[in-house]
């Protein structure tokens, strides 16, 4: 019975041929209103004074906080495998950076 539920409850996950390669992002942009966050995924070159949006996000405040404990339980597991993960952020080099967007805006 138990194995019956669990084949119901899994999905089966497609990913378009053109999306395979993915995207490279070594910054992000967080900002959120009462119902929705937004995050862009951001490459940024060296020394370049402009960077690119490569991909944007758009969920719901309870799908943002399962992405954030998900991304948790990684990166300690990934840590447990690989050793801490050392961040380095001399003068704002990238990063995460969180924006809240202005009451009525979402």
């Amino acid at each position: 019975m138990a194995n019956e539920n669990q084949n119901q409850n899994q999905i089966k996950i497609e990913i378009p041929k053109e999306e395979l390669p993915g995207r490279y992002a070594n910054m992000a942009m967080i900002a959120h209103g009462p119902n929705d966050f937004f995050i862009d995924m951001i490459l940024r070159g060296p020394n370049m004074p402009q960077a690119r949006v490569q991909s944007r996000i758009i969920m719901a405040p309870q799908h943002a906080k399962e992405l954030m404990l998900a991304l948790q339980d990684n990166v300690r597991r990934y840590e447990q495998n690989f050793g801490e993960i050392k961040i380095n952020r001399p003068g704002n080099q990238g990063g995460i950076m969180d924006f809240p967007l202005p009451k009525g805006q979402a």
